[in-house]
């Protein structure tokens, strides 16, 4: 692969669719050392608010709607109407036909879709900031990969669907605003969001997202048969893209960890790497001892001591180690180009070897 490729994506999209002080400073910020200078590379992001758009027809006259919405977007309504929702209206605009009047207008009518439409709109008024934001971070993914195609963004709510960002061609890329209403948003609870996965409905985090998104369509974690250490250097890799696309970036932000557990992360390296070794973690490959280590969690099981409330052990702390690792071998191999990090081939026992990688 000689870069991003978000073609290799839509095949995997569909079908999930288908089937729906010092230590202070790092602690809390992605560094901006080494920063390239991106001010010369030029984006013009387009972006449409499909959610504006699609609340604002005349739920009387729905057809004669999507026949004016499909001007705007012809190469996005059907795919949201037919693969993203399901309704089956297959470019059938009639108010008739069983899929707008089963399917797309109860979505725009019922009371709870629309407070949804409502919350959406009070949020997010308008998207400026997240535009500026995405338009920084594709300036840098253009340096770092010259080839890779900047898509058109398409805001839009899927009724609380759980998908956060998704491309869905080499020109489009779907960001859910439903997803991102806040830590404090009622409904999160109802489809099965668990106080420690807050951080990611932040506004804070779509960047990130729509980044990890774009990484995971041409590099997906492979977790079957993985040791831990294996599943460390994939999600840190991860995150060493993520640093780099998005720096200046909180780290708290980007691991999805509160400041605490960022802090005592930070202050605890050597401990957490001591009972990885210690308890014959690093080179497990049962799922449901490894597992847990670098995926989203409300603790990091086992690192709790008197003085360290389970709290402050974030769940998947085995992918900040990932990070720290990747981090340690990219500082021995300082012409090792992002592109490069991301086809290394090495065994992940000769990544760690080779990183010399002390905890502090």
């Amino acid at each position: 692969m000689t870069g991003f490729s978000i073609d290799s994506i839509v095949k995997k999209i569909v079908i999930l669719f288908l089937f729906p002080a010092i230590t202070l400073l790092y602690s809390c910020n992605n560094s901006s050392e080494n920063v390239p200078d991106t001010s010369a590379i030029k984006i013009n992001l387009k972006t449409h608010r499909f959610d504006k758009d699609l609340y604002a027809i005349d739920t009387n006259h729905i057809g004669e709607g999507l026949q004016q919405l499909s001007q705007k977007y012809p190469d996005f309504l059907n795919y949201f109407l037919d693969t993203i929702m399901a309704y089956g209206i297959n470019g059938n605009y009639n108010d008739t036909v069983t899929g707008i009047r089963e399917g797309l207008k109860p979505f725009l009518v019922f009371k709870d879709f629309k407070e949804l439409a409502d919350t959406i709109q009070k949020h997010y008024p308008d998207t400026k900031n997240i535009d500026a934001q995405l338009t920084d971070g594709f300036k840098f993914l253009k340096y770092y990969f010259p080839e890779t195609p900047i898509p058109k963004i398409i805001y839009l709510s899927m009724g609380l669907s759980n998908w956060h960002s998704f491309p869905i061609d080499t020109n489009t890329l779907c960001i859910g605003l439903d997803m991102f209403l806040g830590d404090h948003y009622p409904h999160y609870r109802a489809i099965g969001v668990h106080d420690y996965m807050r951080a990611h409905f932040r506004r804070a985090y779509i960047p990130a997202s729509v980044f990890l998104s774009l990484y995971r369509g041409n590099y997906p974690l492979v977790t079957q048969e993985k040791t831990l250490l294996e599943l460390m250097i994939q999600k840190g890799k991860e995150q060493y893209f993520l640093h780099k696309i998005l720096p200046g970036t909180p780290d708290s932000v980007l691991f999805c960890f509160r400041q605490q557990q960022m802090d005592w992360c930070n202050k605890n390296e050597a401990f957490v790497y001591n009972f990885f070794i210690q308890n014959q973690l690093l080179y497990n490959r049962e799922s449901q001892n490894i597992m847990p280590y670098v995926t989203d969690g409300p603790f990091a099981r086992g690192l709790e001591t008197a003085n360290t409330p389970e709290k402050l052990t974030p769940g998947n702390i085995g992918t900040w180690m990932g990070y720290r690792i990747i981090e340690t071998y990219m500082s021995r191999f300082p012409k090792t180009t992002l592109k490069e990090l991301m086809q290394l081939q090495l065994p992940a026992a000769q990544i760690l070897e080779q990183s010399k990688y002390k905890p502090r």
